[in-house]
Formats: C-alpha cells, sequence, structure tokens
C-alpha cells in the first residue's frame, strides 16, 4: 500500500509540471498575472463584504499589488496565436487581437481603478466597497468581449 502511495504521489509531482510546461511562456505569464489579481481582489472583496476582518495593512498590501500588476507591460505576454482557438489551457479569444488597442486600454483602466483602491484601501472597510464596484468593472468589462466562459 505505502508503495502504491508512494508511486501515486510521485507521478502526480512529475506530471503537474509537465502540463504547465504544455503552455507557451507569455501564457503562463499572464495567467500568473490574473491568479495574483484574483488573490488579491479576494482580500480586498472578503474586507469589503465583511467575510474577512478589515485589517489595514493587509488591504493596502493587496492593493499596492494590483497596482504593481496593472504596470506591469502586457505586449509581451499576448503573442498571436496564443489564444483558445489555437491552444488548449487558456480562455483568451481571438478577437483579443483584432482588437489589442482595446484590451490595452481595458487594462489602464484596470490600472486605473487599481489606484483609487490604493488610494484608500488603509483607510478603513467603508472605503473598500465603493471601489470594488470600479475594480471589478474594469475585469468584466474585458472579460466580457475578451474571455471563453469556463
Amino acid at each position: 500500500m505505502k508503495s502504491s502511495f508512494t508511486a501515486l504521489a510521485a507521478l502526480a509531482v512529475f506530471a503537474a509540471p509537465a502540463f504547465a510546461q504544455d503552455l507557451p511562456q507569455p501564457v503562463k505569464a499572464r495567467q500568473g498575472q490574473f491568479n495574483i489579481m484574483a488573490l488579491n481582489l479576494g482580500v480586498l472583496g472578503g474586507m469589503a463584504r465583511g467575510s474577512v476582518d478589515y485589517d489595514a495593512e493587509a488591504a493596502q498590501a493587496a492593493a499596492d499589488s494590483l497596482v504593481a500588476v496593472s504596470k506591469i507591460s502586457q505586449m509581451a505576454m499576448w503573442p498571436e496565436g496564443s489564444d483558445a482557438d489555437s491552444i488548449d489551457g487558456t480562455r483568451a479569444l481571438p478577437a483579443i487581437w483584432g482588437n489589442i488597442d482595446d484590451v490595452m486600454a481595458k487594462w489602464a483602466d484596470f490600472g486605473t481603478a487599481a489606484e483609487a483602491m490604493a488610494a484608500v484601501a488603509g483607510t478603513g472597510k467603508d472605503a473598500i466597497g465603493p471601489n470594488m464596484g470600479a475594480l471589478g468593472g474594469a475585469c468584466k468589462a474585458c472579460h466580457d468581449t475578451y474571455r471563453a466562459p469556463e
């Protein structure tokens, strides 16, 4: 029994990186930034809803992280042929590459919303909620047009 468990565990450890390596580096990078965004939006959203106790330092750190991600240059992360129709493992729609200026404008809108959140996140729980709408709206604006549903 122990050897079967060990073999299964080893398979899981060594197989997972193989699957992750199937994606091109730019796709892994952009998915990584979106994971960082989701983590920090979750922290702020939990505080806004009251499901997580408000912590000024944690709120500010989450907001500052969103600003930092918003400043990452995007162009290298969106090479043509890295859409959901071309490769598995991404939800990026091909429309992105025909409208890259719009995508980058939406990215800039996210940055503006992140900066507004960072300006107030550490000042109190009541300041987070109103700014979550702008952040969520910035994300939704891009997802509605350029991301395939799950």
